[in-house]
């Protein structure tokens, strides 16, 4: 493994952000629990540590607390909002509550120490605060390094022992040093370089791989996304002829998903492939199945039943290879802290049965998503595999609100056709949506069309931009874009006769509407 930096998770909802920046910036990182015992760190010879923020107060009872050891090991530590009054609480400093809590943009100030952590940050920017408790009284050892007009310990620093922290919250966009800031802790204090790149893992995945599968043989699971079509590459990189891949058409795939899907994998990329028709068996289990969660675990429990058949058709396989990214992991359940909150089962992730027949062998759960497309690039796999937009595992089931028939599928699939034509024939989009799609809600509303009286459904469109996923921004396509796609949803589209546009971001809502 590269050198790892640890970061502490105290149930805050910036924390793989954390990760995002700290990996762009060339170290590679891990999320782990916010109570993990040093001697389990230790094993994994740290060179750094991260306390993330938290929706707790220091100043409660019980508050999530760390193993003291980690503070007594010598390593460069930086503390964020709550991870810096926790250092601030243990180190001997005054904390109080604020009567009104801070939250969102303020000016920091830098006071003009010579340390490395704000070495050639400007002496004034805008940060992104968010506090409800404050330190009044510097630890001993520790020197102020910024303020706001708030808070008087923005920053503080023990050169000496290689310990931070700060109020703001650097990896976010709105503090404009954020990134420096990080990147002066990971090369100037700790002493790490940029040296974890996609082309340096690939001999140490492939090495990985091999280690763990040995001479059993190994299924993998075909959606037809950037994420299978990297994990199973790399796995076949790695094991040859000991691979097999199954795509599942579960009837839940876009229009003409399927046929091209199977070409690429086997006319481009040269992957062994069984394809299994199950469209009717999944539909079936689907029936008058109207809640999200449902849906999902229907989904998961039927893909790995389908595995499974298939699976005992090949003496040997006690392998599922699966395309399972970090996001997933996090927003399944958030494994990493206690005290997060699980959003939703992705259908790789929380919707899996308990018990399985084969183990899972998840090459890229440690990677987000642009990193997956990075690594396919390494791997040789062609832009058009690379650069494919995002598509969820349970398909068209979560883009249909409520109650999954052919003929809503066959709705939503055309719709979805349309808005992918245009966004992709569209010219000049800055920046180019990362995913868009349709999405069929449960509303019917009146109009009029050839001179009569509608009652049809509404199609939504949803296109955003994003880096990895994580977080989202709605795309502010040209009225002009929108105009002709639902020009052509109401009149190319039969059952449909409304269209509205989703402007909400991410968060405080998901991609996806299910």
């Amino acid at each position: 493994m590269p050198p790892t930096v640890f970061i502490l998770d105290f149930g805050a909802q910036y924390s793989q952000l954390i990760a995002r920046r700290t990996r762009e910036l060339g170290v590679y990182c891990e999320i782990v629990p916010f109570d993990v015992r040093w001697e389990a760190l230790r094993d994994r010879e740290p060179v750094a540590i991260i306390l993330s923020g938290g929706p707790e107060s220091t100043l409660v009872p019980g508050a999530p607390d760390l193993d003291r050891q980690i503070l007594e090991s010598g390593l460069p530590i930086l503390g964020i909002c709550y991870g810096m009054q926790l250092l601030a609480r243990h180190l001997g400093a005054e904390l109080v509550k604020l009567d009104h809590a801070e939250y969102g943009p303020a000016t920091l100030s830098l006071d003009g120490h010579q340390d490395p952590l704000i070495e050639a940050l400007p002496r004034e920017s805008r940060v992104w605060m968010s506090h409800g408790d404050s330190v009044v009284k510097l630890p001993p050892g520790f020197a102020e390094l910024g303020s706001t007009p708030r808070c008087n310990v923005a920053a503080m620093g023990d050169r000496a022992r290689r310990i931070y922290g700060v109020q703001f919250h650097p990896e976010v966009v709105h503090t404009e040093i954020g990134k420096q800031l990080l990147a002066n802790f990971l090369y100037r204090v700790a002493g790490l370089d940029a040296s974890w790149k996609m082309e340096n893992i690939v001999d140490s995945a492939i090495a990985q791989i091999q280690q763990q599968v040995g001479n059993a043989k190994v299924i993998c699971a075909l959606s037809g996304g950037v994420d299978s079509a990297v994990a199973a590459t790399l796995v076949a990189r790695a094991i040859g002829e000991q691979l097999t891949c199954v795509f599942v058409d579960h009837g839940l795939l876009r229009k003409g998903e399927a046929e091209s899907v199977l070409a690429a994998f086997r006319d481009v990329l040269h992957l062994n492939v069984v394809a299994i028709d199950a469209r009717r068996r999944f539909l079936d289990k689907l029936a008058n199945v109207e809640d999200p969660e449902r849906k999902r675990i229907i989904i998961g429990h039927e893909f790995i039943a389908v595995f499974e058949e298939e699976a005992a058709k090949i003496p040997g396989v006690e392998f599922l290879v699966q395309g399972t990214l970090y996001p997933d992991v996090i927003e399944s359940k958030t494994p990493q802290s206690k005290a997060g909150h699980k959003i939703k089962s992705h259908h790789n992730v929380g919707g899996l049965p308990e018990r399985m027949n084969f183990k899972l062998l998840e090459p890229l759960r440690a990677l987000f998503k642009d990193e997956v497309r990075d690594l396919g690039r390494v791997l040789g796999l062609p832009e058009h595999i690379v650069q494919r937009q995002p598509f969820p595992g349970p398909g068209l089931a979560v883009r249909i609100i409520g109650d999954i028939t052919d003929e809503r599928l066959e709705i939503v699939r055309n719709a979805d056709a349309i808005v992918r034509d245009e966004i992709d024939n569209a010219k000049g989009l800055k920046p180019h949506p990362w995913q868009y799609f349709a999405v069929l809600t449960p509303v019917r509303s009146v109009g009029v069309m050839g001179d009569g009286r509608t009652y049809a459904n509404l199609v939504a469109v949803r296109a955003i931009t994003s880096e990895d996923g994580m977080t989202a921004d709605w795309a502010r396509l040209p009225h002009e874009l929108l105009e002709r796609i639902s020009t052509r949803i109401v009149n190319e589209v039969q059952g449909v006769n409304r269209v509205a546009y989703d402007i909400t971001s991410k968060p405080p809502a998901t991609v996806e509407w299910e």
